[in-house]
């Protein structure tokens, strides 16, 4: 639990010239100014989910943007659209079967209104794509500010994770507690920010300053404008 502090400073977002292979959407780094700003440690586990709907979440249109709560009010949403509560008691689809909720595992299938809902009753935001990526990736100068150095990957520069790093390629069928693999941690200490679950963001997905379509031309530039960004992967 708890949050980090990330200070302020210049951060290189996208993917440097020297990588072998990236969509055109990461094409290429460039700076971005970022405010010093606090960033949970690990993702929003199915219990801090549950409060939130406990606390009658989805039927507060304070909560909501107006897009939003058109949806929950379309949908029926009263909670998590892939739970229920018999006798009281949460559970969730866990493929073909109803499982209990797991307490310490990263909640999942929720779309962007409802992780923006859930921010604002908690009192919180979405990061933007750049501080989150800055929180993953980014380096220290020595004396606390922010490099315009960045890793590979939150843990380094090695070329492809071990298990011990992140939860991916189905080993674990599924989302792990959100406080395990501390080997996988970032220079600032937030964790699994690769894998388990892909996380939400609050920037649109636009294109980068010089922007040139790949041979494959439907990859990105259709949707630009109409996406929100999630980053990170899934397990």
């Amino acid at each position: 639990p708890g949050d980090v502090e990330i200070p302020g400073g210049t951060f290189r977002l996208g993917a440097e010239r020297d990588e072998p292979f990236v969509f055109d959407n990461e094409k290429w780094a460039h700076p971005v100014e970022l405010n010093a700003f606090k960033i949970a440690r690990a993702a929003v586990t199915q219990e801090e989910f549950a409060a939130f709907i406990d606390a009658g979440g989805y039927l507060d249109r304070q909560l909501w943007t107006d897009e939003g709560w058109q949806w929950a009010r379309s949908e029926g949403a009263d909670g998590h659209v892939y739970w229920r509560r018999p006798a009281g008691r949460w559970q969730r689809r866990r493929f073909d079967a109803w499982v209990d909720l797991e307490p310490h595992k990263a909640v999942i299938h929720v779309n962007w209104f409802e992780a923006d809902a859930y921010c604002r009753w908690a009192g919180r935001r979405l990061p933007t794509e750049a501080e989150w990526q800055a929180a993953a990736t980014a380096l220290s100068t020595g004396d606390g500010q922010l490099s315009e150095k960045k890793l590979r990957f939150p843990w380094g520069d090695a070329p492809s994770p071990t298990p011990e790093h992140a939860n991916l390629d189905w080993r674990g069928m599924g989302t792990i507690a959100v406080g395990a693999l501390p080997a996988g941690d970032s220079p600032w200490g937030c964790r699994q920010m690769i894998g388990n679950g892909w996380e939400w963001t609050s920037s649109d997905f636009l294109p980068f300053p010089g922007f040139v379509v790949d041979p494959y031309k439907d990859y990105s530039e259709p949707w630009f404008g109409t996406r929100k960004e999630m980053l990170g992967g899934c397990w």
